[in-house]
């Protein structure tokens, strides 16, 4: 039987794992295989048919694909250009032209490093250079054991907060050379534990409505010290406001109603009163994820289960 250290990688998820000699004589783990089959070509095909006729249908499909598996599979792609008409020529320009999408398994953390104009004057670069010291690799590039997978980007969407770094969703601001050894430390430790006075990954954000551009700012409520986030929301047979904390990384909801836990709940702007929802789903649960757009640039996205912390900041399509 082969131990649980050998199948680390994508072994884990090959259905072949049971009878591969390769993984037999392999201490380390196997990230790239030519033979490794650990997807079903039924589930590309639901989620290729699921979103082929909506705007931007090829961005969720890749989306969803990346969700489940960690990365892109050349076998998928290929399915999906089968599905879609288009050609693989195509797919492939989306898939390697967005920084959120990889063509191979990555690192269980993936650590971004923002060297845009903003963050380069204040000294990303050098930050950079610090994280590639610390792990041992350079930007692109995995750790030996996987643990980690390092990359630059052009911008986070935060130009004012900068030098950032973005740790699996988890944002650092005015990030210097000599904190790049703590993130790692906090990262390996888990980085859902937080101190909302204390911790530098929490920062407020200004945000709008995705649909009519309006603010869903309430000024004069306060959840953590600061101007809540208000929407409108409705579950079952309850219809009414939910309050959420500005705060980036903190979890502080208020609502009009109770909300039973794991319950998925519709979110709609209190302006417009369009239905709140996007393309993509919750990485952790499967949940939709409801988009607002961030002051400044960027959307921040919001599980729309209760109870879920899979929020993250959207970092596509953000440019100084």
């Amino acid at each position: 039987m082969v131990s649980k250290t050998k199948l680390e990688g994508i072994c884990e998820t090959c259905k072949y794992a049971a009878t591969c000699i390769l993984i037999k004589s392999r201490d380390k783990a196997i990230w790239d295989c030519e033979e490794f089959e650990g997807f079903e070509p039924d589930d590309i095909r639901i989620f290729a048919n699921e979103y082929i006729k909506e705007q931007g249908g090829l961005m969720s499909i890749l989306e969803k694909i990346q969700a489940k598996y960690g990365y892109l599979p050349e076998s998928a792609l290929s399915i999906v250009a089968e599905e879609t008409s288009r050609s693989l020529v195509d797919i492939y320009g989306i898939a390697t032209f967005y920084k959120s999408f990889s063509l191979k398994p990555r690192g269980k953390h993936l650590i971004s490093v923002c060297v845009g104009t903003a963050c380069h004057v204040r000294g990303a670069p050098g930050v950079a250079e610090e994280f590639e010291r610390q792990l041992s690799i350079e930007s692109g590039e995995t750790t030996e054991d996987n643990k980690f997978t390092l990359e630059t980007v052009n911008c986070l969407g935060a130009c004012a907060l900068g030098p950032i770094v973005v740790v699996d969703g988890h944002y650092f601001s005015k990030v210097q050379k000599t904190d790049a050894k703590n993130i790692i430390k906090k990262t390996l430790e888990g980085l859902d534990k937080v101190e909302i006075e204390k911790d530098e990954r929490i920062f407020p954000v200004e945000v709008a409505c995705s649909k009519c551009n309006r603010s869903l700012m309430e000024p004069d409520y306060k959840i953590d010290g600061v101007p809540c986030i208000r929407v409108t929301i409705s579950f079952g047979y309850e219809h009414g406001w939910l309050r959420i904390s500005s705060l980036y990384g903190s979890y502080n909801v208020e609502s009009e109603y109770e909300i039973p836990s794991d319950k998925v709940i519709n979110f709609f702007c209190p302006h417009c009163h369009a239905e709140l929802i996007g393309a993509s789903t919750c990485s952790d649960c499967g949940a939709p994820m409801v988009p607002m757009i961030i002051k400044g640039g960027g959307i921040v996205q919001i599980c729309t289960r209760h109870g879920c912390k899979g929020h993250m900041l959207d970092l596509n399509g953000v440019n100084l």
